[in-house]
């Protein structure tokens, strides 16, 4: 379901992005409620819960009797606010980064434990990919390379990994049509594994740069 924004939501976007091009300065006031209201053609209401948003997301600062201050022109928003305002190139650019990174590391610090978690979500990526059923198998591939990344034994990297995976559960369900990609990877993917394995951190690289350009 398609989430309608509010006028408010849609007045901070607009501040927001005023706020980042420079019209509305650091350290600058913004101009007082009536001149935003004329500005953006809405009521009191909606501009003072878009201050409240932007308040929140680190980019305004109240000061009671005095006015309305940027205080920080990138603010501090969610990183999953992030993701959701950015464009799916920008996610697959990033998320590829992170992925050679997140092999390199895996190869050197994975566990058995790690290893069997992997392995468990390799062999249900392949059952369901032979099985055809596209969505099961979107998921099972996802959940194989976050079992990597959960085994670079970096927190921060698994996290920013796993964030990133909503946005391409959702563009892997728009994009294959059927499972066939999945079942003519399966076999570079068991090869990662096993240079994951062998904690070959040169040829898992390799390997994962070739599944990048497959999938």
């Amino acid at each position: 379901m398609i989430k309608k924004k509010s006028l408010a939501q849609e007045v901070a976007d607009i501040m927001r992005e005023k706020i980042k091009g420079g019209e509305f300065p650091l350290d600058a006031q913004l101009p007082t409620e009536p001149a935003l209201m004329e500005l953006f053609q809405v009521g009191r209401s909606s501009i003072r819960e878009a201050i409240k948003i932007l308040v929140n997301s680190g980019f305004l600062l109240v000061h009671q009797g005095v006015g309305t201050f940027v205080v920080n022109i990138h603010g501090n928003e969610p990183l999953d606010s992030k993701f959701e305002k950015a464009q799916l190139s920008e996610i697959l650019e990033v998320r590829q980064l992170l992925e050679i990174r997140i092999v390199e590391k895996a190869a050197e610090n994975r566990t058995e434990k790690d290893l069997k978690i992997m392995r468990s979500k390799l062999a249900e990526r392949k059952l369901y990919a032979d099985l055809g059923d596209m969505d099961r198998c979107i998921h099972k591939d996802i959940e194989f390379h976050q079992a990597i990344a959960e085994a670079s034994g970096n927190s921060i990297l698994a996290e920013l990994y796993r964030e990133s995976s909503a946005y391409v559960l959702k563009s892997f369900l728009k994009q294959y049509k059927n499972t066939k990609p999945f079942v003519d990877s399966q076999d570079i993917h068991a090869l990662l594994l096993r240079n994951i394995e062998k904690q070959d951190v040169k040829a898992t690289r390799k390997t994962l740069k070739k599944i990048i350009g497959i999938i």
